[in-house]
């Protein structure tokens, strides 16, 4: 738009979505730090933490995980899961069950020994994070997990793209 009345607004619009995109890609970095802290911390493979993570929060939800769903939501292939839950299952982190009628279905569970490290470990920060939280409005917060929600799954759609359309780059000719 060439109206200038719009132009300064716009300007101010444009430095604010790129502070606030440096802030979550600094919030991303940050959260990938204490997920490897609390990895370096019980002696294990950054990736094998992050999956015990994921374990963990679909517990808390209540709906724990399956080998396959947790293969998606820590991008893994299949034979790669399996070796990683072997790990965790060694190390008495992560119990593999059958509770569903289908017994082919199995289920992960965590320890009770590693809910008792993931308290020690991320208490703290719990407790902190409520802080900050109590600090809003909760009509704010909630306009600010709608735009989380919304942001999130621009990223989601962009995935879902990008390997069609690099495979259509892919067959262009290189520019100059």
């Amino acid at each position: 738009m060439n109206d200038p009345m719009f132009q300064p607004q716009r300007a101010r619009t444009q430095t604010q979505d790129e502070r606030l995109m440096e802030t979550l890609r600094a919030y991303g970095a940050t959260f990938r730090e204490i997920s490897r802290k609390f990895a370096a911390w019980l002696g294990l493979h950054s990736t094998d933490a992050e999956a015990l993570i994921e374990i963990l929060l679909a517990e808390e939800r209540g709906t724990p995980l399956s080998p396959a769903r947790l293969s998606e939501r820590v991008p893994l292939s299949s034979g790669a899961t399996t070796a990683l839950l072997n790990r965790l299952e060694q190390a008495g982190h992560v119990v593999r069950s059958r509770e569903h009628s289908d017994r082919r279905i199995v289920t992960l569970r965590s320890s009770p020994q590693v809910h008792e490290l993931a308290d020690r470990f991320f208490g703290p920060l719990g407790e902190r994070t409520s802080q900050v939280m109590a600090r809003y409005q909760p009509d704010l917060l909630e306009q600010f997990e709608k735009f989380l929600i919304d942001l999130g799954g621009t990223m989601v759609d962009h995935l879902n793209t990008i390997d069609d359309r690099l495979n259509a780059d892919a067959s262009r000719p290189p520019a100059g």
